[in-house]
């Protein structure tokens, strides 16, 4: 596959808004704030393995005010998904706007010794297979370096890319610095730390030098810098993937022993400390913008990659288990925009982590139909002006692990099938658990989502290794 550039110059703002359709002479925040200032900066904090009730508004065990405060300040999307809930997946669908499955990548990078890796994370071996995967489908070990990144699409639009955390889309040639950014900082071959705590990885030389400090925090300390540094005549986009909250379970210890001392134990005391490293560091970027005078012209993106480790109560599933159900794709996602985003606003449309990628396209200036085999829509109107969003067809969630493999959610229905030919149906509106198969109530809503998941895997040329055809 090639590369598809776009062919316009970098367009104002509010050319960009004509593009987007909005009605001439709507008087809204958005028109006027974009009327009157200069492309904004965007910080986009993606965490990893951050269910989508780890946080303070949903669970009090958790003490999360600053993630928290990035829905209040602007949109909560209530019905957010990934497509193929899993680390290196989700992360290619995020910077390409395009499904895993579509790029043939429906499981992580695996980087052990079996799948053709080596003690540094590195492989000639293009494709993994799973050993519990009943259809044995193949994935490729690396995100390929003719697909175009949002970091390539928005340097088109003048933006200057920094990557600082964990990218787990291959080896060195296929770094964030090989895929359109500008600058790295503590990315690795690793899909996670050894220890939060120095040495951070094993085979690496990747802040080698430092001797104590905990990792979240030495990535926040070299984003701080960034932006308290940033000279360039040139908005910003700057990508804080985090490690955390991915395994191993070590919590930084102050926050550890203050989630003990309110009663929390092992696992479950280093999770909220983890969670809670996150939302310090969240604050401290905010408040290094705030001191830069970059705050009212940054829009702030919130997301997770995947379902928690542990309990996703209400929801039904998470990371090891039933994953393609609400608990392991479901996921926190968030957008501020000073002036912009109307504070404290929730909408409940379903909407997919590809659509993040003809967003960024649009917010900066730039067509995302210039931009082939998208598998997302622009939010920037439901953004700026609560614009219902109208996708025309479902979200599609697909994964190659296990027996349940495929999931299509439309409206409030959504469907599970299994390579073993089972297909469960939910209304995940009235039954946000899952606890209820209403497939026999419900035969012809099922047999629908049913018709749409088999012209799906034929578009995308992965039928041969159906559970539905």
């Amino acid at each position: 596959m090639s590369k598809v550039k776009s062919t316009l110059l970098a367009a104002g703002l509010v050319s960009s808004y004509i593009l987007s359709g909005m009605i001439a002479g709507e008087a809204d925040a958005a028109t006027l704030f974009k009327s009157k200032q200069k492309q904004p900066n965007v910080v986009l904090f993606f965490v990893d393995d951050m269910g989508w009730a780890s946080r303070t508004a949903r669970d009090d065990v958790y003490e999360t005010p600053n993630i928290d405060q990035i829905a209040t300040d602007g949109i909560e999307f209530e019905s957010a998904y990934i497509p193929t809930p899993t680390c290196s997946p989700s992360r290619a669908a995020l910077v390409t706007g395009q499904h895993p499955a579509r790029i043939g990548m429906p499981r992580h990078i695996p980087h052990k010794p079996q799948h053709g890796f080596d003690k540094f994370g590195r492989t000639e071996t293009k494709f993994n297979f799973w050993q519990k995967d009943p259809a044995q489908v193949p994935s490729v070990n690396w995100l390929e370096t003719d697909y175009v990144t949002y970091a390539e699409a928005l340097k088109e639009q003048g933006y200057f890319n920094m990557f600082i955390g964990k990218w787990h889309l291959g080896h060195e040639g296929y770094h964030p610095i090989d895929q359109g950014f500008d600058a790295q900082i503590g990315a690795t071959n690793w899909g996670h730390p050894h220890s939060y705590y120095p040495p951070y990885f094993k085979n690496s030389e990747v802040y080698n030098e430092v001797k104590e400090r905990y990792l979240t925090d030495k990535l926040t300390d070299d984003a701080v810098e960034f932006i308290a540094s940033y000279d360039k005549n040139q908005p910003f986009m700057m990508s804080m993937w985090y490690y955390a909250i991915h395994t191993p379970f070590q919590g930084r210890k102050d926050l550890v022993e203050h989630f003990e001392k309110k009663g929390l134990s092992g696992k479950k005391a280093h999770h909220a400390a983890l969670v809670s490293g996150i939302d310090e560091s969240i604050g401290r970027i905010r408040k290094a913008l705030k001191a830069s005078g970059l705050d009212k012209n940054t829009v702030i993106i919130f997301l997770s990659d995947q379902g928690g480790i542990l309990e996703n109560k209400p929801l039904h599933g998470g990371k090891k288990l039933d994953t393609l159900y609400e608990g392991g794709a479901r996921v926190p996602l968030f957008v501020s925009w000073p002036n912009v985003t109307n504070p404290g606003t929730k909408i409940s449309t379903p909407v997919q982590s590809t659509d993040l990628f003809p967003t960024l396209v649009e917010l900066a200036g730039g067509d995302p139909k210039n931009y082939q085999n998208l598998d997302g829509i622009s939010l920037l109107s439901a953004i700026t002006n609560g614009t219902k969003i109208e996708r025309g067809a479902p979200l599609f969630g697909y994964r190659a692990y296990e027996d349940l493999y495929a999931s299509v959610r439309e409206g409030d229905w959504k469907i599970v099938a299994y390579r073993s030919g089972i297909v469960k149906l939910y209304n995940v509106v009235l039954d946000v658990s899952e606890s209820n198969d209403v497939a026999k109530i419900y035969p012809k809503k099922l047999q629908e989502l049913k018709a749409k998941l088999i012209d799906w895997e034929k578009d995308l040329n992965i039928d041969k290794y159906s559970g539905v055809q």
